[in-house]
């Protein structure tokens, strides 16, 4: 629809007059903010300059005045300086409102006209224009060049519609590069009506912007949607952050999208309630590669966190998640019980290393001894309650220490209580100096790191004793084997944060510092950085120290596993929440396990829930094949509604001389098809094959594992043997429903002999 528009206009001269001189308008309009930012620039750079003159006064207020406008200046800069594509985006068209009050960025906070706005004539003028983009920009008159689209004045922009306009006549989205206005597409929202424009009738150019935005092919990054989104989508942007926010939708809804603007928004509204910082857990690598530009470009950094949530305990722990588990070790990990095993793993390991049977010291002249039966009774007293078993090391020096003192028949020598606590003191210290019982305590009672204990798991009969009536002897010959191997999986990260938090970490005495002398001078030990390392820098470095977190967002929240919800709980103790996911999309086996491990980490908090309901990347021939799927692997559940067709179907083909080259083919056929990027989504076990049939088709190919696709997408996607996808695992349903619906043009499934195709090729899941 879009290209039969631009050959239309192709084809008139007068609509091609009227679209350059709305370009004309609107780069006049981009020419003038520019010249307002770099006004502003030049500001930023003189507070720069004066705040270091303030510190050659050397007083004390002098000083903190200095470092803190440093800061403040340097903040400012930067977001100045970065280089902003689309910088200047969009535009709407109001009618009189019906009140006269203004916001603080100068725009009117009316929502609906005033009486008489629209004359009985069907006809109006236009009272207002506001130009949306990424940062707000006020003139020299503090009236708004540009309003920031987090802002309250920007929500009628993505909010109005032909159904509920509100007072917007029309929307523009302005395409520009760098300082050029390359294009505008305009969206009528009240078509009925005839609206002037300093005295000239309003022009509407273009076929809409949406769909203008959908055709766009796709890269490896994925694209803010600032510009395009979608009433539906902008309600759970700009909802309240207090409590809990749920987002479901199925495929193409935006949720990552959405997720990533949320955080945006969380900032720009109250900056200071989330300079605890907002966490983003995506559930792969890949998808935070995709994603990790969007934030940049929304004008926000460093105070946002997106990890891979196999690597969200680097912070804790020291280890990062490089390997996937079989679906069976998976389950077994990820699942409630593996709490009750690293329980009594972390006691066990204890008793590891040769742990000793006898304690021999000399006190009083006297030899004393405890042997393995006492030594064991002590052990167990200490370890009765449930604090970290790292912290308890001090319970037990002191319970050794009481057996011995009793064992010495001291305790009766004096009766002035005085004199009997000074020779008690003086006998706990002589014990605690000899050599020999400081090694027994750290061979007794060892310093345990999660690493270790982990370790201690992969010998399968120890594990099977700590596992007994937890486990099956099945599940602990296969994650006894997992743990053998070198490097983490995604779910053991789970295991050693759970495990440092049982353990805990022992106390350790402060290291001296050499202080600056500014530091007792201007109390701005946290802003000094500033002079040393860049902003950028310092933030990165303040989100790596960072354990806790104001805000915490998850996406595809629907695969998280109960002792993933533990870890991520962990880093939200005090936070509100967004969880963005759709169940029919989970590769979790236990849905119900996961609910209750997520609720536990959310308390008792209140929650509100949204549905986005409109599929953006499909189209509707991908889309209806996919719900075949959906309907097999969640009967009753209803499919996103997809809001374009491009008459392709999707293409089905058999193996021909052997997977690897029909699959090679079938990528380099869409590669010549598409402008952008295509996925080959293959069976977990066949990703490296994968990648070997793909050597030298270049950079716009990927193969990924199945588990991997989530939230991705692709100009076009070859899915290699549904049946294999499938068979992966009790969910694999769902997981080729997610393989399915990654194209946003072209799919192509390639079936093997366990998907007995027919003869067109068609795999028998997807038949009708």
């Amino acid at each position: 629809m879009a290209a039969q528009a631009q050959q239309e206009t192709a084809l008139d001269p007068a609509r091609d007059s009227v679209r350059d001189r709305e370009i004309g308008v609107e780069q006049e309009h981009l020419d003038r903010v520019y010249r307002r930012l770099e006004e502003k620039i030049h500001e930023a750079e003189f507070l720069m300059r004066d705040a270091a003159q303030r510190g050659q006064v050397g007083t004390p207020g002098a000083l903190a005045e200095r470092d803190a406008q440093v800061f403040r200046a340097g903040v400012h800069l930067n977001r100045l300086n970065n280089e902003f594509e689309d910088f200047l985006f969009g535009r709407i068209d109001l009618l009189r409102g019906k009140d006269g009050k203004k916001g603080p960025d100068g725009a009117y906070t009316a929502v609906e006209p005033a009486e008489g706005a629209v004359r009985p004539d069907n006809t109006a003028d236009i009272a207002e224009t506001l130009h949306i983009g990424r940062i707000g920009v006020l003139d020299e008159d503090y009236a708004p060049l540009v309003i920031d689209w987090r802002a309250p004045a920007a929500a009628p922009f993505y909010r109005s519609t032909p159904v509920d306009p509100g007072r917007v006549v029309r929307r523009r989205v302005i395409r520009s590069k760098g300082r050029r206005v390359l294009g505008v597409e305009d969206d009528l929202m009240r078509p009925e009506l005839k609206a002037f424009l300093d005295g000239h009738e309003l022009p509407v150019i273009g076929d809409g912007a949406l769909m203008a935005a959908l055709g766009q092919a796709r890269t490896h990054t994925m694209r803010d949607i600032v510009a395009s989104i979608q009433a539906e989508q902008d309600l759970v942007i700009r909802a309240p952050a207090a409590s809990v926010t749920y987002v479901e939708g199925g495929p193409g809804t935006g949720k990552t999208a959405v997720a990533l603007h949320r955080a945006a928004y969380l900032l720009y509204q109250d900056r200071r309630r989330y300079a605890g910082g907002i966490l983003i857990v995506s559930p792969t690598p890949l998808l935070v590669a995709y994603t990790e530009g969007v934030l940049p470009s929304l004008g926000e950094e460093g105070q946002v966190a997106i990890r891979a949530i196999g690597s969200l305990a680097v912070d804790a722990v020291g280890a990062e998640a490089t390997l996937y588990d079989s679906p069976s070790v998976a389950r077994a990990k990820g699942s409630y019980r593996m709490l009750k095993v690293l329980r009594k793993a972390a006691r066990g390991a204890l008793e590891l290393n040769d742990s000793p049977q006898r304690l021999r010291v000399v006190a009083f002249g006297r030899r004393l001894e405890l042997q393995g039966e006492e030594l064991e009774r002590i052990r167990r007293t200490v370890l009765g309650g449930t604090a970290p078993v790292n912290l308890l090391r001090p319970r037990a020096r002191k319970l050794l220490l009481d057996a011995l003192w009793e064992r010495s028949g001291a305790a009766g020598r004096h009766a002035d209580p005085e004199l009997a606590a000074e020779l008690r003191s003086s006998f706990d210290e002589d014990i605690t100096s000899e050599d020999d019982f400081i090694a027994f305590l750290d061979a007794w009672w060892p310093e345990l790191t999660p690493r270790a204990v982990l370790t201690a798991m992969a010998d399968e009969r120890r594990l099977g004793r700590w596992a007994r009536r937890i486990l099956n002897p099945g599940e602990v010959r296969k994650v006894a084997r997992s743990l053998k191997r070198d490097g983490c999986s995604v779910h053991d990260i789970a295991l050693l944060d759970e495990l440092q938090a049982i353990l805990g970490a022992p106390a350790r005495p402060k290291k001296k510092r050499e202080l600056d002398p500014l530091d007792q001078l201007t109390g701005l030990e946290e802003l000094m950085p500033v002079r040393e390392e860049s902003q950028r820098e310092r933030a990165e470095r303040l989100a790596q120290e960072r354990v806790e977190y104001a805000h915490v967002i998850v996406d595809e929240a629907q695969d998280v596993t109960p002792m993933q919800w533990r870890m991520i709980g962990r880093r939200g103790r005090h936070a509100t929440w967004t969880i963005v996911g759709d169940p029919a999309q989970s590769s979790w086996s236990d849905p119900d396990e996961a609910a209750e491990a997520r609720d536990e980490a959310l308390g008792t908090r209140p929650r509100r829930r949204f549905r986005l309901t409109v599929n953006y990347r499909n189209p509707a021939e991908i889309a209806e094949l996919a719900s075949k799927v959906l309907t097999l692997a969640m009967p009753g559940s209803e499919s996103p509604t997809a809001v374009r067709s491009t008459g392709v179907k999707p293409r089905f083909t058999v193996v021909r001389e052997s997977l690897g080259q029909t699959v090679r083919e079938e990528a380099a056929r869409l590669l010549d098809r598409v402008d952008g990027t295509v996925g080959v989504v293959v069976a977990m076990n066949r990703r490296e094959e994968a990648r070997r049939w793909l050597a030298g088709l270049g950079d716009r190919v990927v193969a990924l594992g199945s588990l991997e696709a989530k939230g991705l997408e692709y100009d076009a996607t070859v899915v290699v043997s549904p049946a294999e996808i499938a068979d992966e695992s009790p969910a694999g349903l769902r997981v080729l429903y997610v393989a399915l619906t990654r194209a946003t043009q072209q799919l192509t499934v390639v079936s093997g002999e366990r998907d007995v195709p027919d003869a067109a090729g068609v795999p028998d899941l997807l038949r009708d």
